[in-house]
């Protein structure tokens, strides 16, 4: 073959090369959490971590406890589940869905009124049926702080009062913080936690109440029987637990596992 030959043969495949699309580089796996949205942001900060390091990309599916176990159970996938209290893993183990699991933490309810209680209200919870006091309670049957709201009036044998007597009945703990701020309402009963949330914090104020009261509720991460990430969903629940991972909640208002805050007050 002539060396001009040669040289057009080489040119058009050098060309051809150049032309071709460059390979699409392949997608990062999905890691897949179902978050309670109280937890919201202590997951979501774990969560970059555990991207860098295990090369995956973590998905917050935040709602409501119940609403959250509904949704992984019917879509049948997903890798981690955190409800808002382990009462959700006592209900929901027997249905086979919901594997190893590891304590984050604690969640504990409390009363939460205007930036600096202008109102100078107690930790009295019959305030909630006081006709005098514009309160808002969430529904016991959909978010997690609902259910603890049920649990904290039936003691005190005020539930039927108290939710008679609210002026309104919230979804979740975020619908509850926006109902204060918004100037809806005087009190709410929420976790406490999302007092110290950065977008909370400078418009509500925190009473607290008597743990006999309000019993400091155990967060449990779940592992999700069908997880298509089970490596990386296990070492995101190996950082949640870890000095690290507890810092982390205890920067957003939670109590670590062995029950210490960093705030003590609003």
């Amino acid at each position: 073959m002539a060396l001009g030959a040669v040289l057009g043969v080489l040119g058009l495949i050098l060309t051809a090369g150049c032309d071709q699309a460059p390979t699409p580089k392949a997608e990062a796996p999905e890691l897949l959490v179902y978050c309670g949205i109280t937890m919201v942001h202590p997951m979501t900060e774990i969560g970059k971590i555990v991207e860098k390091e295990q090369g995956v990309r973590v998905v917050m599916s935040q709602g409501g406890s119940v609403d959250l176990y509904q949704a992984l159970k019917t879509a049948g996938k997903g890798d981690l589940y955190l409800p808002g209290s382990e009462s959700f893993r006592k209900k929901y183990l027997g249905e086979g869905l919901l594997g190893d699991a590891v304590e984050v933490g604690y969640n504990q309810a409390a009363l939460v009124t205007a930036k600096g209680n202008p109102k100078g209200l107690t930790d009295d919870i019959r305030q909630l049926i006081d006709p005098s006091i514009a309160a808002a309670l969430c529904n016991p049957d959909s978010g997690s702080i609902g259910n603890e709201t049920k649990a904290i009036l039936d003691r005190a044998g005020l539930t039927k009062a108290a939710y008679e007597n609210s002026a309104l009945v919230a979804t979740d703990s975020r619908d509850l913080n926006r109902a204060l701020k918004n100037g809806d309402v005087e009190l709410i009963l929420n976790w406490r936690a999302t007092a110290f949330f950065q977008e909370n914090r400078d418009s509500v104020s925190v009473i607290d109440l008597d743990p006999a009261v309000a019993v400091p509720k155990k967060l449990v991460l779940n592992l999700l029987t069908f997880s298509a990430q089970p490596q990386a969903a296990r070492r995101f629940m190996e950082i949640a637990a870890s000095p690290e991972g507890q810092a982390i909640f205890r920067k957003y208002g939670f109590q670590d596992k062995d029950g210490k805050t960093d705030h003590l007050g609003p």
